[in-house]
């Protein structure tokens, strides 16, 4: 079948700076990564389509990758950024689906994890934007931990007409093997039905230089239960994952996880449901 990786970045940190890349332990990753360094890694596991999400918050970030959907034959969805307080976002969501590759906006991402006010998401400038992002037809990313999950949840539940996909699982901290309060979190969050997930940064969020399948295969099997097979898609988080590990080692251990737990959803989890909920052309 042909796969799709429903979450994965491109950067320059030579041409752009990335607020969060500062630290020492992420220069493995604090380097230029472009479609041409991708393009062999999804080949050698068979992914065909990919969504390429936002990295910091810009609008300028955005059109580029939009830019880069129409020049890319794989990329076939842009996760984007706006400012979800702005009162114009309906005006700037419009005018970058009808720019150059605004056919490719999929969805809008902001990083909640970064804000200092763990309450952010209950905003209600920030609700209402989300409202926006949802009548634009537009997918809404949440990147939450579990600090910001609370206000997250009311965030859905206020806007019930948004279709969200929560990334990373919600990080929980797979590391030290705490599945509390991410595990009452989540399934408040899957009790939803407009919210999705992806089954994508569990490495990263383990013993970056121990971890092991097992470790993992908890948190998976939560979201799979939780969500069903028709709401978890992967994702790779690629170049991110590999601080971790490495495209084809995560790919191949999300496909082990998902045929261990839910073997009959391999299709789905892999490919249809980023193509249904994102509206990807086919």
């Amino acid at each position: 079948m042909n796969f799709v990786d429903s979450h994965h970045h491109f950067w320059d940190p030579t041409r752009r700076d990335y607020y969060w890349m500062g630290a020492d332990i992420l220069a493995p990753i604090r380097i230029p990564r472009a479609p041409a360094h991708l393009q062999p890694e999804i080949a050698a596991v068979g992914v065909t389509k990919t969504l390429v999400v936002q990295t910091i918050p810009s609008v300028e970030e955005t059109r580029e990758f939009l830019q880069t959907a129409v020049d890319t034959d794989f990329v076939a969805g842009v996760v984007g950024w706006a400012d979800l307080t702005d009162p114009d976002i309906a005006s700037v969501l419009g005018q970058l689906k009808s720019g150059a590759g605004g056919r490719y906006l999929v969805g809008i991402r902001h990083q909640i994890h970064d804000e200092e006010d763990a309450d952010w998401a209950r905003r209600s400038d920030v609700k209402a934007g989300v409202q926006a992002v949802g009548a634009a037809d537009l997918i809404y990313d949440l990147l939450p931990r579990e600090r910001e999950l609370p206000a997250c949840i009311d965030l859905v539940a206020a806007c019930p007409d948004t279709q969200f996909v929560l990334d990373h699982i919600g990080k929980p901290r797979i590391g030290e093997g705490a599945m509390q309060p991410w595990l009452a979190q989540l399934e408040d969050l899957a009790s939803h039905h407009n919210v999705s997930c992806k089954l994508s940064g569990l490495a990263t969020e383990a013993d970056w230089e121990n971890w092991t399948i097992d470790d993992l295969r908890p948190y998976a099997a939560e979201v799979i239960s939780r969500f069903g097979e028709d709401r978890v898609m992967f994702g790779s988080d690629w170049p991110v994952v590999n601080l971790a590990t490495d495209y084809q080692t995560w790919f191949n251990t999300a496909m082990t996880l998902v045929q261990e737990i839910s073997p009959g959803s391999v299709e789905k989890i892999f490919g249809e449901n980023a193509k249904r909920i994102y509206s990807l052309p086919d």
